[in-house]
This record gives C-alpha cells, structure tokens and sequence, in this order.
C-alpha cells in the first residue's frame, strides 16, 4: 500500500470511527427530600433505568464478572446522582483501606466514573470510590491518554456494606462541572475493580486496548435536563493565620493573610476565575528525590487555581517532561521561594469544538530575587476529526523581569481508536519558538510522535529538536541544544499459565545528539523478564546500557566531580512488588552495575501497612553507594508517611523526609477537615531541623490555620 493509500485509509477511519453504536442509560429523576446514605432505598431507583452488569475486561475480555454490578444515574436540574450497587460472593474479602480525599484507590476494590460532558470524546472528569467511602478525582488529558489527579471538586458519595457486597451512592453538584451548552446527553462509562480477584469490569467499550479516560470509548447517558446553573457565580474566601520561624537566629514572625477567589460561569461551558493574594497554605510539600543527573528534577503542580482548567493547556503529544512550553509552577516559585501573587484571572472551557484557556498574573517583588511583574498565557485547541486537534500557545512575561520575553507554538495531533478496526493509533506534530532580550542563538523547539499504544503491543518512535536557547521563561526545558529519538515497543502476551497472568517483553531506546548529531548520551532499557502473576505480585529484571558525553565537569555528590570525557556503562535492575491487596504492600528494589568508570549500587524500598482502616503507616526508602575513580559517595533518603483516616471529610496525615545531602529533617503534618462540602479547615505545621557537626538545630518552623468557604449563587 502507498503512503497516500494508507494516510486516505487512516482518515476515512478517523472521520467515521463514532458511528459505531454506543450503549445508552437514561436518567431518572432525583426525588425531593434525596437523602445521600449510599443505599439505593428510594423508590426512585426501582424505577430508572439501569445498566444491569458489567463486562469482564480482567481477567478474562469478554467474561462474566465474579459479583454483579448495577448502575443507575438520577438528575434534576442541579445535581448529578449516580447509584452503584456492587455484589460480591465474599463480601469478608473486599479490599478497601484507604478513606482520604484523593487516594489512588488502584490497590483496592473501587468503581470509577467517566463523564464526557462536551460529548467530545477527548475531555471529561474521573471519579472513584472505594468500599470505605475514598473519593478519587481526576481531569482526563491528553485527550483521553492520562488524568490529572490533582485536580479536585465538590462532590460527595456516601457507601454501605451489607451481605451482598456495597453500594454506593454519588452526588455531583452541576456547579462542579463544565459542559456543552444545550446538550441533553453525555459520554458514560463505569468500571469496577474487585481487587482479591484481580478483576476488572467495564460498560461500554470492555477491551484492553482501551483505557476507561478514553472518552471517545464511552456510552452514552441521555435524558439529561435543562441545567440550572444559577447565577453561576462562586465566592470563596478566606484566611489563613500563622506564626513561626521563618530561618535560624530569626525571631517568631506571625502572619495573617485574607485571600479571594472568585469565579463565574458565562453559559454551561466557560468559566472565568479571580484570585486575590493567592494563599496555597494548604498545598502539601514536594516528596524529596535523588538526583544523579546533570539536569533539574521535574516536580507537579498542586496548586488548585492553576489546576481548574489545567487540561485545556496540555501542549503537544509525546514531549514528556523534555518540553513543557507552559509548566505554571514557574509562576510564584523561583529558586526554591515562594513570591506573592497579588492578582490572577483566568478563563478556561469550551465553545463548540474549541477549547479556550486564558491566564493572566501579576506577582510582587522580592528583593534581590524578583521585581513585580506581568505573565501570561493563551491555548487554543480546535478539534477535528473525530478525535484529533489543532491548537496554538503562547506566553507573555517573564519570572525576573527580564524584558521582551514571549513563546508561541502550534500543535497537531491526530487519533483515533478505530485504526485496523479496534485499535488505537497517533500522530503528533508541533513547533515552538522563544525569545527574549538575553537569548541570541536557536530559540525553537519542534518534534513529532508516532504511537500504537494497544494492549499486545505497544510501539512508539519520537523525535524532538530543541535549540541551545530554547528557555522559556514560563516553560520547563531540562536539556536544551539537543536532539532526542526515542523507539518503544512493548510485546505483552498472555501466557494462560496458571500462576502468571501476564508477561511484558519491553524493549525503549533513547538517543540524545547535540545539534550537529554528535551522540551526547544514550539509554537503552530492555526487560527480558516482566511477570504479573495472578496474585497480583510481581517480579522484573532489566538490563540497561547507557552512556554519556560530558564537555564540562559536574559534582554528581559532594567532593566528587566527573571529569569530562565519554563514559559507558551497563546498569542491572532487580525488583520485586508485592500485591496491594494486603495490609502490607511494597516494592523492592536493586540497580546495580557499572557507572561513570566505577560502579553504583541504588537499593530503593517503599511499604505500606494498614492494620485497621483508622491508620496507614507508609515507608519510603532509597541508598545510593557509589564507588568511582574520583571519590566514593554515599546518598540516603528516607520518608514516612503517617495517616488517620478519621473519615472521608477528616484526615491527619503527618510527611517526614530526611536526606544526606542537604542534612535537613522535615516534617509537615497535616490537617484537613470538610465541614460541609464548600467548607474547609487546614491546620498544617511545618517543622525542619539541620544536622550540623551530628547535632540537630532548629532550621524553621511554621504553624498555619486556614479556613475558607465558597458561597454559590
């Protein structure tokens, strides 16, 4: 077949791979006096229509689930009500630990929810919870190949357990959400995990190939009513109130910061937000890394009002974290501090089959780190095809001050789901370009991606050329002046052994060049051994060959520099991981081989116990020894996690990190308590202390209180 031939086949699949039929679920409708109790006991939900079980995806596509599953969905004009009853055949084996906001809940039985409210089939929310009453949510990105978990909402869900196994109900206020002006029907899908079994289930579209964020995948959920948004308007403030001491030989300081945030829907579908001295007291700590690279360490946003809409500015497919054009933890952070922001607005939503995303911020001055200043950001994403996009960014301003700074950038993807009949297939395009007064050499980026991510196999080559100044003031670029190709292809078979479940054969190669080709450094990672057994352990063992070009020296630990010069290796990994199903869980794991002419053993180890549902103790580990013609050098860190699981609404969790480079001790315990669910209260105490000459001393400390609640109209 030619090229053209094939790319005429492609797009033909592409533009008709949604007529396929979709299951449909029509709502009920939501009786006065509702009460949330996680029993389907109103007459209401006799009545409704319902998705009368599932369909087996794991561990076998295609088969009858070990326990039925039942959905049904009831709305009025204000509220989304979801029922989920969950029948088990050995109700004393459901796994259910976690009752935190934003538990993973991967690790034990849970339902998760899909909502394709622009019916695009490229955005929607994820919701999930467990038998304990966990709730998870998430934004999908990517169009439907990853979530955002950080992402949060006001929702509620109550659960109950009885003979048969748990229920679940799930209300979702319609001010939580965004949707398409107009639309009476939205993309739906459910799926179950029953986790003992290693069992997973799901509505519409039940194959591995696809994931249940893959909205375009989704059934349908009719009958919708006309929604009421009201005024659209929501106001939160709120105050934070603190004392402690800020560094060593400082006096007790006490804050009291009062913060706005304030949005408003215009229609169903855009939602224009203000913040006012943004105050992120709440946000929890970065968990503390090793870094044996020459290159900074990539570390998630968490701030809720950049993440509201955060999906809208995903950029280009298959940059990873070698590209990020607009990466917002560059906004009120620089250097390790925070810098006030004073005033921030920000629009994000759709208009037919445009995604729109604006934010505009203006931050503070520091003295002798930054001035006050201006930034901004714009992405517009058109969809085309059935599944596919074409969008632009671009971003004004820079963290310094530093004049004449800017980005724009177009992107292209196209995918479908449909490719040879049923299987996912991408390609991703795009360009960007920089500049600012002290740039002068290449200031564009641009790169492409092509992908078969299914279940069998998984194959995927990438190439991206950056320039030597592509450095975006408002973007995250590791390594500039670099060319980088990397190939992927993963072959995971089924043996139909009774003890294993699956094996992975994954084979990833990445090159990197200078501009001129010349190879600066490469990785090759190979797994020739991969197995999940049905129990849900694991075991792995990979071989990677690696090498770098170094042209300057660099300190890889203290004392201990790497000259420059080209350098190969061989790394070996050994890891075993134990089922999450237990009340203790981990992984272990062991790299060893040569390094950088010496050799380096990395032992890292991660646990959890949960001896009743009231308390989760996690354990975080990881020992790098190395011995190289320079020096030998010894890194540790070590982290525990401590968690009271009071309620759903009521956590305590207390994070304590240590490490051998910087010497400090951290910990930062945490409060949060839902009140009502526009309500709450943080209380968060933060306490580091310094090893000097084997003794520690007082570093900082902060005790912070903050409340806040939304007023909707």
């Amino acid at each position: 077949m030619s090229w053209f031939g094939f790319l005429s086949m492609v797009l033909s699949v592409a533009v008709s791979g949604q007529t396929a039929d979709r299951p449909v679920l029509r709502v009920g409708t939501v009786p006065r006096g509702f009460q949330l109790d996680g029993v389907l006991s109103e007459p209401a939900w006799s009545s409704a229509d319902a998705i009368p079980n599932l369909t087996q995806i794991e561990p076998e596509e295609g088969g009858t689930p070990a326990g039925r599953t039942v959905v049904k969905v009831l709305a009025d004009r204000n509220t989304l009500i979801i029922g989920i009853v969950a029948e088990d055949p050995d109700p004393a084996g459901i796994v259910s630990f976690a009752k935190r906001r934003d538990a993973r809940l991967r690790g034990e039985d849970n339902v998760r929810i899909v909502l394709d409210t622009f019916l695009d089939g490229r955005s929607g929310y994820v919701f999930a919870v467990n038998p304990g009453g966990a709730r998870y949510d998430a934004l999908v990105t990517e169009q439907g190949e990853g979530e955002n978990s950080n992402w949060d909402a006001v929702w509620e869900a109550a659960t109950a357990r009885n003979t048969k196994g748990w229920s679940v109900e799930i209300r979702i206020p319609i001010r939580s959400l965004a949707f398409g002006r107009g639309l009476h029907r939205w993309g739906f899908n459910v799926e179950r995990r029953v986790q003992r079994l290693q069992e997973t289930s799901r509505w519409a579209s039940p194959k591995r190939d696809y994931a249940l964020s893959q909205t375009s995948r989704a059934g349908l959920l009719t009958g919708l009513p006309d929604f009421d948004l009201g005024l659209g308007l929501s106001v939160r403030p709120a105050i934070s109130i603190g004392e402690g001491i800020p560094s060593p030989n400082e006096d007790m300081k006490g804050t009291m910061d009062p913060s706005f945030d304030a949005s408003r829907r215009f229609g169903a579908n855009l939602l224009a937000s203000l913040t006012v001295n943004t105050d992120f007291a709440e946000t929890e700590v970065d968990t503390r890394r090793t870094n044996l690279t020459r290159f900074p360490l990539f570390f998630p946003e968490k701030r809720t009002f950049f993440l509201e809409g955060a999906d809208i500015f995903d950029f280009g497919l298959g940059l990873g974290s070698d590209i990020i054009p607009f990466f917002s933890r560059r906004i009120g952070l620089l250097d390790g501090e925070e810098i006030p922001i004073r005033v921030g607005g920000k629009l994000s939503g759709r208009v037919g089959n445009t995604n729109v995303g604006g934010l505009m911020i203006r931050t503070g001055n520091v003295r002798n780190l930054a001035p006050a200043t201006g930034m901004g950001v714009m992405r517009v994403k058109q969809n085309v095809l059935s599944e596919s996009s074409l969008g632009m960014i671009a971003t004004l301003g820079d963290p310094r001050g530093r004049a004449r700074s800017w980005l724009v950038g177009t992107d292209f993807t196209f995918q479908t789901s449909h490719f040879s009949g049923d299987k996912n297939f991408l390609v991703g395009v795009w360009g960007l370009t920089t500049d600012r007064e002290d740039l002068t050499g290449n200031r564009s980026a641009a790169g492409i991606k092509i992908d078969y991510p299914n279940e069998l196999w998984d194959i995927s080559l990438t190439y991206k050329r950056i320039g030597d100044q592509f450095q975006p003031s408002l973007g995250f670029v590791p390594r500039p002046g670099v060319q980088i190709l990397t190939a992927g292809a993963d072959f995971s078979p089924r043996p139909g052994w009774k003890a294993v479940r699956q094996m992975f054969f994954e084979f990833r190669a990445h090159f990197v060049t200078d501009l001129n080709a010349d190879l600066e450094s490469y990785r090759i990672f190979t797994a020739p051994v991969n197995w999940r057994l049905e129990s849900g352990d694991r075991f792995e063992f990979n071989i990677v060959p690696t090498g770098e070009r170094i042209t300057e020296p660099f300190e890889i630990a203290d004392g201990v520099i790497i000259p420059p010069g080209s350098y190969d290796w061989k790394r070996y990994r050994l890891e075993v991981g134990s089922a999450a199903k237990r009340k203790v869980s981990g992984q272990v794991t062991w790299w060893f081989g040569t390094f950088y002419g010496g050799t380096l053993h990395q032992i890292e180890a991660e646990a959890t116990w949960t001896p009743v549902q009231l308390f989760t103790f996690e354990l975080v580990g990881e020992t790098d020894i190395g011995s190289l013609p320079q020096g030998d050098f010894r890194k540790d860190l070590v982290g525990t996690r401590i968690r009271i699981n009071l309620s759903p609404d009521l956590q305590i969790n207390s994070f304590i990190q240590y490490d051998s480079e910087s010497r400090l001790l951290g910990t930062n315990t945490r409060m949060r308590w839902t009140f009502l669910p526009l309500g709450d209260v943080f209380v968060v105490y933060n306490h580091n202390v310094r090893d000097v000459d084997g003794r520690f001393v007082l570093d900082s400390n902060q005790l912070i209180i903050k409340v806040q609640y939304a007023f909707r109209y």
